[in-house]
Protein backbone atom coordinates (compact mmCIF):
# COMPACT_ATOMS: atom_id res chain seq x y z
CA UNK A 1 0.00 0.00 0.00
CA UNK A 2 1.12 3.54 -0.72
CA UNK A 3 -0.21 6.99 0.11
CA UNK A 4 0.81 8.25 -3.31
CA UNK A 5 -2.12 8.80 -5.68
CA UNK A 6 -2.12 7.10 -9.08
CA UNK A 7 -1.34 9.43 -11.97
CA UNK A 8 -4.32 10.22 -14.22
CA UNK A 9 -5.63 12.72 -16.72
CA UNK A 10 -9.15 13.71 -17.62
CA UNK A 11 -8.06 14.04 -21.26
CA UNK A 12 -8.86 11.28 -23.72
CA UNK A 13 -7.36 12.71 -26.92
CA UNK A 14 -3.84 13.43 -25.64
CA UNK A 15 -2.87 11.76 -22.34
CA UNK A 16 -0.42 14.55 -21.45
CA UNK A 17 -3.15 17.21 -21.58
CA UNK A 18 -5.18 18.48 -18.61
CA UNK A 19 -8.39 18.32 -20.62
CA UNK A 20 -9.27 17.51 -24.21
CA UNK A 21 -8.62 20.37 -26.66
CA UNK A 22 -12.34 20.94 -27.31
CA UNK A 23 -12.93 21.37 -23.55
CA UNK A 24 -9.92 23.57 -22.85
CA UNK A 25 -10.94 27.19 -22.11
CA UNK A 26 -7.40 28.29 -22.96
CA UNK A 27 -7.89 27.28 -26.59
CA UNK A 28 -9.37 29.93 -28.81
CA UNK A 29 -10.66 29.66 -32.32
CA UNK A 30 -8.94 31.61 -35.03
CA UNK A 31 -5.55 33.19 -35.30
CA UNK A 32 -3.40 34.46 -32.49
CA UNK A 33 -3.82 38.05 -31.28
CA UNK A 34 -2.40 40.91 -33.32
CA UNK A 35 0.24 43.07 -31.71
CA UNK A 36 2.61 42.81 -28.80
CA UNK A 37 0.24 44.08 -26.11
CA UNK A 38 -2.56 41.71 -27.14
CA UNK A 39 -0.10 38.79 -27.27
CA UNK A 40 1.23 39.52 -23.79
CA UNK A 41 -2.29 39.83 -22.40
CA UNK A 42 -3.28 36.55 -24.07
CA UNK A 43 -0.36 34.71 -22.45
CA UNK A 44 -1.20 36.20 -19.05
CA UNK A 45 -4.84 35.15 -19.42
CA UNK A 46 -3.76 31.62 -20.35
CA UNK A 47 -1.55 31.23 -17.28
CA UNK A 48 -4.24 32.65 -15.01
CA UNK A 49 -6.70 30.10 -16.38
CA UNK A 50 -4.15 27.31 -15.96
CA UNK A 51 -3.73 28.13 -12.27
CA UNK A 52 -7.49 28.06 -11.74
CA UNK A 53 -7.81 24.79 -13.63
CA UNK A 54 -5.13 23.18 -11.45
CA UNK A 55 -7.18 24.10 -8.38
CA UNK A 56 -10.62 23.08 -9.68
CA UNK A 57 -12.48 20.27 -7.99
CA UNK A 58 -10.43 20.31 -4.79
CA UNK A 59 -11.77 20.83 -1.29
CA UNK A 60 -10.19 23.22 1.24
CA UNK A 61 -8.02 20.50 2.77
CA UNK A 62 -6.62 19.51 -0.62
CA UNK A 63 -6.02 23.12 -1.63
CA UNK A 64 -4.21 23.83 1.64
CA UNK A 65 -2.14 20.63 1.58
CA UNK A 66 1.56 21.45 1.86
CA UNK A 67 4.13 20.11 -0.54
CA UNK A 68 7.33 18.69 0.89
CA UNK A 69 8.69 19.85 4.25
CA UNK A 70 10.07 22.35 5.05
CA UNK A 71 8.21 24.12 2.22
CA UNK A 72 4.99 25.92 3.13
CA UNK A 73 3.81 25.85 -0.49
CA UNK A 74 0.26 24.75 -1.31
CA UNK A 75 -2.20 25.46 -4.11
CA UNK A 76 -4.16 27.74 -1.79
CA UNK A 77 -0.91 29.44 -0.80
CA UNK A 78 -0.18 30.06 -4.50
CA UNK A 79 -3.57 31.71 -4.98
CA UNK A 80 -2.92 33.95 -1.97
CA UNK A 81 0.66 34.61 -3.07
CA UNK A 82 -0.41 35.72 -6.54
CA UNK A 83 -3.04 38.03 -5.03
CA UNK A 84 -0.26 39.55 -2.93
CA UNK A 85 2.01 39.84 -5.96
CA UNK A 86 -0.70 41.53 -8.03
CA UNK A 87 -1.11 44.07 -5.26
CA UNK A 88 2.64 44.64 -5.16
CA UNK A 89 2.71 45.29 -8.92
CA UNK A 90 0.20 48.08 -8.32
CA UNK A 91 2.83 49.60 -6.03
CA UNK A 92 5.37 49.45 -8.89
CA UNK A 93 3.00 51.44 -11.11
CA UNK A 94 2.25 54.31 -8.74
CA UNK A 95 4.30 57.16 -7.41
CA UNK A 96 2.11 57.26 -4.30
CA UNK A 97 2.19 55.47 -1.00
CA UNK A 98 2.38 51.68 -1.29
CA UNK A 99 -0.69 49.59 -0.62
CA UNK A 100 -0.42 47.46 2.53
CA UNK A 101 0.26 43.75 2.21
CA UNK A 102 -2.83 41.56 2.14
CA UNK A 103 -1.56 38.81 4.41
CA UNK A 104 0.98 40.45 6.68
CA UNK A 105 4.69 39.83 6.81
CA UNK A 106 6.96 37.33 5.13
CA UNK A 107 5.23 34.10 4.11
CA UNK A 108 1.86 35.29 5.41
CA UNK A 109 0.37 34.29 2.07
CA UNK A 110 1.52 30.67 2.50
CA UNK A 111 1.39 30.41 6.30
CA UNK A 112 -2.23 31.61 6.39
CA UNK A 113 -3.37 29.14 3.72
CA UNK A 114 -5.40 26.93 6.04
CA UNK A 115 -8.05 24.35 5.17
CA UNK A 116 -11.15 26.47 5.77
CA UNK A 117 -13.76 27.29 3.13
CA UNK A 118 -13.86 30.94 4.23
CA UNK A 119 -10.10 31.23 3.64
CA UNK A 120 -10.45 29.63 0.19
CA UNK A 121 -13.33 31.93 -0.76
CA UNK A 122 -11.45 34.99 0.47
CA UNK A 123 -8.30 33.96 -1.44
CA UNK A 124 -10.18 33.68 -4.73
CA UNK A 125 -11.94 37.00 -4.09
CA UNK A 126 -8.62 38.66 -3.24
CA UNK A 127 -7.00 37.30 -6.39
CA UNK A 128 -9.85 38.45 -8.65
CA UNK A 129 -9.93 41.91 -7.05
CA UNK A 130 -6.17 42.43 -7.24
CA UNK A 131 -5.93 41.11 -10.82
CA UNK A 132 -8.70 43.50 -11.88
CA UNK A 133 -7.05 46.44 -10.11
CA UNK A 134 -3.64 45.76 -11.68
CA UNK A 135 -5.21 45.21 -15.10
CA UNK A 136 -7.14 48.48 -14.80
CA UNK A 137 -4.05 50.41 -13.72
CA UNK A 138 -2.01 49.06 -16.63
CA UNK A 139 -4.86 49.62 -19.12
CA UNK A 140 -4.33 53.34 -18.60
CA UNK A 141 -0.85 52.89 -20.11
CA UNK A 142 -1.11 51.11 -23.49
CA UNK A 143 2.35 52.27 -24.59
CA UNK A 144 4.59 49.32 -23.68
CA UNK A 145 7.64 51.59 -23.57
CA UNK A 146 6.12 54.02 -21.06
CA UNK A 147 7.97 54.11 -17.75
CA UNK A 148 5.93 54.05 -14.56
CA UNK A 149 6.35 54.46 -10.83
CA UNK A 150 9.23 55.63 -8.70
CA UNK A 151 11.64 53.17 -10.30
CA UNK A 152 10.58 53.83 -13.89
CA UNK A 153 9.65 50.28 -14.91
CA UNK A 154 8.50 49.94 -18.52
CA UNK A 155 4.95 48.67 -18.99
CA UNK A 156 6.41 45.89 -21.17
CA UNK A 157 8.66 44.78 -18.31
CA UNK A 158 5.73 44.69 -15.90
CA UNK A 159 3.64 42.58 -18.27
CA UNK A 160 6.46 40.15 -19.01
CA UNK A 161 7.28 39.86 -15.31
CA UNK A 162 3.62 39.06 -14.54
CA UNK A 163 3.64 36.32 -17.19
CA UNK A 164 6.88 34.92 -15.77
CA UNK A 165 5.45 34.89 -12.25
CA UNK A 166 2.31 33.03 -13.26
CA UNK A 167 4.21 30.61 -15.52
CA UNK A 168 6.64 29.71 -12.73
CA UNK A 169 3.86 29.16 -10.25
CA UNK A 170 1.82 27.12 -12.74
CA UNK A 171 4.80 24.75 -12.80
CA UNK A 172 4.58 24.53 -9.02
CA UNK A 173 0.82 23.96 -9.33
CA UNK A 174 1.45 21.02 -11.70
CA UNK A 175 3.49 19.24 -9.07
CA UNK A 176 1.26 20.22 -6.15
CA UNK A 177 -1.86 18.95 -7.91
CA UNK A 178 -0.18 15.69 -8.86
CA UNK A 179 0.75 15.18 -5.19
CA UNK A 180 -2.82 15.87 -4.07
CA UNK A 181 -4.79 13.51 -6.32
CA UNK A 182 -2.46 12.27 -9.07
CA UNK A 183 -3.97 14.41 -11.84
CA UNK A 184 -1.44 15.40 -14.47
CA UNK A 185 -1.37 17.39 -17.70
CA UNK A 186 -0.33 20.74 -19.04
Amino acid sequence: MTDEPARWSQATVYPDMWVDPDSDPRNSDGVSPDGELATLQDFLTGYRLTLRMKCEGLDPEQLARRSVPPSTMSLLGLIRHLAEVERDWQNWITDGEPLPQLYGGPDGDFDGAVAEQAVVDAAYADLEREQAATDAALAEHPDLSERLGKDGFAVRELLVHRIEEYARHCGHADLLRECVDGRVGQ
